[in-house]
């Protein structure tokens, strides 16, 4: 071990002190070794140092930071030159507020257009996201300090995230949810990783052997620090044997106690607290330039690359009779809430207190075009208001060319939630159609993070997707509507025509004990193209105002070379797709999957050779059987494509295989083989998971126990706990109807799904297990010693 005479210096207590956090946001310190503490912030798109009171739901306000456009924004640039940069800047700022670890990036797989976090999270294909995420880690800690990717693993709904089972197959694991942290972990060398809150088949993933051990460590190398989620060690002695070092928040020394027992009895041997304490100790030696660069940033620079940023990753999705861009002299009528108040980050853990904000009114001014005015048009809320879509429909009637600014409001898209549909809010539907009838030549401008229901598009002419596009979009979507940028950005994940459609329909969310991944492999557009299923805009999508000619393509077994020309009469950035498909049928196998990409910057009329080689992931398969990632031998299509639905060039290659037999009974999995997966038998899935389909469902005969929601207080046996979960839900509907989304969002992510254990491990020791104890007692209709078991274990009193 690296530290091994310093840990010998150390003292059991010593060395269990730092496995947990001090406080909020900071690890423990040993001045008498020179030990000091280190101070964690949430990160994904800005730095969230709170200037006061510590929370983890985005509450108090946080120091100023570049807001940079979200993760989900930034893949559809499809730049990992541009996310190392961003990368880079986020370190710098987060060393000039002295913060160790940055948590993020957030890495985890876009399985259903519904989560909460989408806007979090990269793309819907692990190969994207991991070299977006690399890019990212490298950038980070190129300054000193550690990146920490996240949430490792298969987090994929907000709805009880704390305590849901997600039931995967192991191919589909390793495949689909692992491999963007295999490639983070191995191109971008975190120092740090967050587990995530959730169950993986039965097991919780910080106290998940398979996941931390054979996986992570062994497999992988991972030699960094693990740190929990917030609040999310269930069985610190479990979590610790699988290798979580570092829990936090703080529980004020209940689980050092445990840890300090453990090593007494025997139950835990110290050799292996041991290793834990010297990743842990490499963690804190490696990231001390963070504590000693005080001092600021350009704000200025950052906030131009927040703003390129913005621009690369801006979407043209519709272009109707070349109506965009917009042309010198038009008359714009500007409506939509969203224009005067943009819409440009999420909700809850991840809110940046930017350094910089405008919007596209103060923008018109310095344009060439006219704008003859503004309206709002719609509630922001959601709200019908027939006075502001009329006095809009007025202004359109005088315009050349209507800008509609619409999109999900901060409550639609948060930490803690996952949304209720893919819908815009029928309000600005509404004011569209009224729009239309008056002034057909419509411009949408959409802000959101993740994907929406389209059945008004043939109403509109023009749509640009900025997603939330962080503190400089309003001006970077501006110069895009004129014609200043050329837009470059593609999607990073399929817009299906409906919510019905998507093939995790029928299994999201989990909304008790589990939730099942019966579509597998078949996420995204892997189902999408190999269910032959129509779709809005396909994965990779994305217009331009030129045009690009692929030629020439050649094939080797190292990879694929092409050219590529920019025909058009502007300069601008092309999104290059490499694909690839087994035409075997022995393995069920999505049609194609993406296996490279590059963004090409052409002048007019210029064309340049591109390059993207295989590597080894390119041909693999993970074999149940064997247990390892395999090759079949045969022929596979590779494909140079625009979009995964727009494939310009192809060419066949063999490719010999590692010898191991088809894993499968074909007979067994027909919806797999055929690869219409949106609605698997459970006799089907059971056969592909290796093991009987868990009870999905609560057990209400038993009593609450430390795992159980406080939602389940619905059928407790005690009348009192019954009225506390009636009263939760009457406060949610009550502040729903006063229009104060935010606040309960915030009761149903903060009290009404957490986990009872919850309790005490986010109140930082002033609520103890003990205490729980009898607050569980309580719950459970011994209300009287519940009561008194709370008071003689209260230390606050």
């Amino acid at each position: 071990m690296k530290y091994e005479t310093l840990i010998n210096q150390m003292s059991v207590e010593e060395k269990a002190l730092l496995m947990s956090g001090k406080d909020f946001w900071t690890t423990q310190n040993i001045d008498r070794l020179g030990i000091h503490s280190l101070y964690l912030a949430d990160g994904p798109h800005g730095v969230r140092r709170q200037a006061a009171a510590a929370d983890h739901l985005g509450l108090n306000a946080s120091i100023q930071a570049t807001c940079y456009p979200t993760a989900a924004t930034v893949a559809n640039s499809w730049n990992v030159e541009l996310g190392e940069r961003i990368g880079e800047y986020l370190g710098e700022e987060a060393a000039s507020q002295q913060v160790n670890v940055l948590l993020g990036p957030g890495i985890n797989m876009k399985r259903n257009p519904l989560c909460g976090r989408n806007f979090e999270y990269f793309s819907e294909d692990p190969h994207l996201a991991g070299k977006m995420a690399a890019g990212y880690i490298r950038g980070i800690q190129s300054q000193g300090i550690s990146a920490c990717v996240k949430h490792f693993a298969v987090n994929n709904q907000e709805e009880r995230r704390m305590s849901i089972d997600a039931c995967v197959d192991e191919r589909a694991l390793r495949e689909i949810y692992l491999t963007a942290f295999e490639i983070a972990v191995q191109e971008g060398k975190p120092k740090t990783l967050m587990s995530s809150y959730n169950l993986l088949n039965g097991s919780y993933t910080n106290e998940n052997i398979h996941l931390m051990r054979d996986i992570l460590r062994d497999e992988w190398g991972y030699q960094g620090v693990v740190v929990t989620d917030w609040g999310g060690s269930n069985d610190r002695l479990a979590g610790l044997l699988a290798g979580n070092e570092l829990e936090m928040p703080t529980t004020a020394g209940e689980t050092n106690a445990e840890i300090i027992r453990a090593i007494q009895s025997g139950e835990i041997v110290e050799e292996g607290l041991d290793e834990c304490v010297n990743r842990l100790l490499e963690l804190i030696f490696t990231t001390r330039i963070a504590s000693s660069r005080p001092g600021k940033f350009d704000v200025e620079k950052h906030h131009k690359l927040a703003k390129r940023a913005a621009e690369e990753s801006v979407v043209l999705l519709k272009n109707e009779g070349n109506i965009l861009p917009l042309r010198k002299g038009m008359k714009l009528a500007v409506i939509g809430n969203f224009a005067e108040n943009p819409r440009y980050q999420g909700a809850g853990s991840s809110i940046v207190n930017p350094t910089i904000t405008g919007n596209l009114l103060d923008d018109l001014e310095q344009s060439n075009l006219i704008s003859i005015g503004y309206e709002p048009g719609f509630e922001r809320q959601g709200k019908n208001n027939m006075k502001k879509l009329n006095k809009a429909c007025a202004l359109a009637q005088k315009a050349d060319v209507v800008l509609l600014y619409m999109g999900l409001d901060e409550a639609s898209e948060t930490e803690g939630l996952d949304r209720r549909s893919m819908e815009i809010p029928r309000n600005q539907i509404n004011l569209l159609h009224a729009l239309y009838k008056v002034n057909p030549n419509i411009v949408a401008v959409l802000a959101c993070g993740s994907v929406v229901e389209m059945p008004w598009i043939h109403k509109i002419k023009g749509l640009i997707h900025g997603y939330l596009s962080g503190q400089a979009g309003a001006g970077a979507i501006g110069r895009v509507l004129t014609g200043e940028v050329n837009p470059s950005g593609k999607l990073a994940e399929t817009y299906p025509l409906c919510y019905e459609d998507t093939p995790s329909y029928h299994h999201f969310p989990g909304k008790e004990a589990t939730v099942e991944y019966r579509e597998s492999i078949y996420m995204g557009y892997r189902y999408y193209d190999t269910a032959n299923k129509n779709v809005l805009f396909p994965f990779g999508y994305g217009l331009s105002y030129t045009q690009y000619e692929y030629s020439n393509l050649e094939v080797s077994s190292k990879g694929v070379t092409f050219e590529l020309t920019n025909t058009g009469d502007v300069p601008g950035m092309e999104i290059v797709q490499l694909y690839v498909g087994c035409k075997s049928q022995e393995i069920f196998r999505a049609v194609k999957e993406l296996k490279g990409f590059a963004k090409v910057c052409l002048a007019a009329g210029e064309t340049r050779k591109v390059t993207l080689p295989f590597d080894d992931k390119t041909f693999r398969y993970f074999n149940v059987k064997t247990n390892k990632w395999e090759i079949e031998a045969a022929d596979y299509e590779i494909s140079i494509g625009a979009s995964s639905a727009d494939i310009r060039l192809a060419d066949t290659l063999f490719v010999e295989g590692t010898g191991a037999h088809t894993p499968y009974d074909k007979d067994m999995l027909p919806a797999y083989y055929s690869g219409k997966a949106n609605n698997v038998s459970s006799a089907e899935f059971e056969y592909l998971l290796g093991y009987k389909i868990p009870v999905s469902k609560w057990d209400r005969s038993q009593p609450l126990g430390y795992n159980d929601t406080i939602a389940q207080c619905q059928y407790a046996k005690k009348r009192s706990a019954r009225f506390v979960y009636h009263l939760i839900v009457f406060v949610h509907w009550f502040l729903i109807k006063i229009e104060k989304r935010s606040t309960a969002n915030i009761i149903m992510m903060s009290i009404y799904h957490m986990p009872f254990r919850g309790i005490a491990r986010m109140t930082g020791g002033i609520v103890n297990m003990k205490m729980l104890d009898g607050i569980l007692m309580m719950v459970n209709g011994r209300f009287f010693r519940g009561l008194s078991h709370v008071l003689k274990y209260t230390k606050w009193i």
